[in-house]
């Protein structure tokens, strides 16, 4: 199959990354602190349900992909791999429900992380952390300063990659230092009985420890700007997955040994364990540092996320399948500005719409809950092409929990405020994002044969 125009203008692309690079890009498109919290807050039980997403899901997926990305090492990712394997209708809604996830992602990514910072400050930050009336515009300006940030490309972007990678390793020692400083002098909160409970808020929260693994398929994406993306992919996908794994499960732990799971907020419960940990050792400074650490891996992780996701619209732009302004790189900087923007407009849109008639926590839970779904469908694309060119038995491992968590995730939480409202934004937003892909697809599919018959006639 000859190179699209998306492969071909990847050749120009500056490429900046390197092993070290990828490895911190890598941790910050993975680990995820929130989750963390929700894993604390569902217990002890929450220990196997990660060793079973690792196994069953995180390591085929990075099977899967480091085969693609050897492969296939062009910009674009998945949506190359996906070209090669089901041609170019399924590239795009793959990609399309990428795009779609992330700009879901950044909002409940927010809410979470400056609630975790508020609370880490203590009384004051704890009020402001379920105010919707102060969290939405302060969420907000935080989204909008990091799209600006990612403006001026990867050059700058893997700095803020590699601090907010940095603030996760410190992060993970203080909650860790806190916790077994506390234990030696207070003792352990919760009783550790590793059998997770049966009930449907396991099966749902299941569904999301899956997608705390989900990342290492943004790398990929901007694999024409990788130094050597054949050797460095694979490499850096075992690396950054073997820390993930350890930090997931050690910090967990950590947060458990501080507090009891019914006392864990699911958002927050990070923060709540360090400044619990801060308190009993008489070191409030340190909880002060932990929301500092929180608000730079937040920062880093957010800017990784936009960094990835503008090169799918760049690339199906490239296509002739989206607008042709966005395949447009700024003059000076070389970034896909009208993708950043875009994005910057949508993820406010859906922020603002998530948030009408819900608390701060139920928005959360929707964005989540959504984000799940949309996210999980690029991964049935991903495993069906690693059906044909990687690894099988990994491949099949892996599409058998992205089926399972895009149906657990359509079970409403308990906080949801009403069962049919909760259903029609989560199952019958993402139904109504497939079909608003399908038509943009299928109306420049049209708009692209015109131009290609235009153009053989001129020949």
């Amino acid at each position: 199959m000859p190179m699209g125009p998306a492969e071909e203008h990847a050749a120009t692309l500056s490429r900046e990354l390197r092993l070290r690079d990828l490895v911190f890009f890598n941790i910050c498109a993975i680990v995820s602190l929130r989750w963390v919290a929700a894993a604390a807050h569902a217990g002890p039980g929450s220990f196997v349900l990660w060793i079973i997403a690792a196994v069953l899901f995180f390591l085929p997926s990075a099977l899967v992909i480091a085969s693609l990305s050897r492969r296939f090492p062009e910009e674009g990712g998945m949506y190359i791999w996906t070209k090669h394997a089901f041609g170019d209708q399924h590239a795009f809604l793959c990609s399309w429900f990428y795009f779609i996830s992330t700009v879901l992602y950044f909002p409940s990514l927010l809410l979470a992380g400056i609630s975790m910072t508020a609370y880490a400050f203590g009384s004051s930050g704890e009020r402001f952390a379920d105010d919707r009336a102060l969290a939405l515009p302060i969420t907000l300006a935080v989204l909008w300063a990091a799209f600006l940030a990612n403006f001026f490309g990867m050059k700058v972007a893997k700095w803020i990659s590699a601090l907010g990678g940095s603030s996760t390793f410190v992060i993970g020692a203080m909650v860790i230092g806190l916790a077994v400083a506390g234990a030696l002098r207070s003792g352990i909160a919760t009783k550790f009985v590793l059998l997770p409970k049966a009930s449907l808020e396991t099966v749902n929260f299941w569904s999301q420890i899956a997608f705390a693994f989900v990342g290492l398929e943004l790398a990929p994406i901007v694999s024409g700007e990788i130094r050597n993306p054949g050797r460095d992919l694979p490499r850096a996908a075992i690396i950054s997955g073997i820390v993930t794994a350890v930090f997931y499960i050690g910090v967990t732990a950590a947060v458990l040994v501080v507090l009891k799971p019914a006392e864990i907020n699911p958002m927050t419960g990070l923060a709540q364990a360090g400044t619990a940990g801060a308190e009993r050792l008489g070191a409030p400074v340190a909880a002060i540092l932990l929301a500092v650490m929180i608000g730079i891996a937040l920062a880093g992780q957010v800017d990784t996320w936009i960094a990835g996701n503008t090169r799918l619209p760049y690339a199906i732009g490239l296509d002739n399948y989206l607008p042709a302004a966005f395949g447009r790189t700024h003059p000076r900087w070389g970034t896909p500005y009208i993708s950043l923007f875009v994005q910057a407009v949508v993820a406010t849109l859906f922020l603002v719409m998530a948030q009408l008639g819900e608390t701060v926590r139920a928005t959360y839970q929707i964005m989540v809950d959504m984000t799940v779904i949309v996210t999980f469908i690029p991964f049935v694309y991903i495993f069906g092409t690693g059906l044909r060119f990687a690894s099988r038995i990994a491949a099949v491992s892996g599409l058998a929990v992205t089926v399972l968590a895009i149906a657990f995730s359509a079970f409403p939480p308990p906080e949801a405020a009403s069962v049919a409202t909760f259903e029609a934004k989560v199952v019958g937003g993402s139904v109504l994002f497939g079909l608003v892909g399908w038509l943009v697809f299928k109306r420049y599919e049209s708009k692209r044969a015109q131009r290609q018959l235009m153009a053989a006639d001129q020949r």
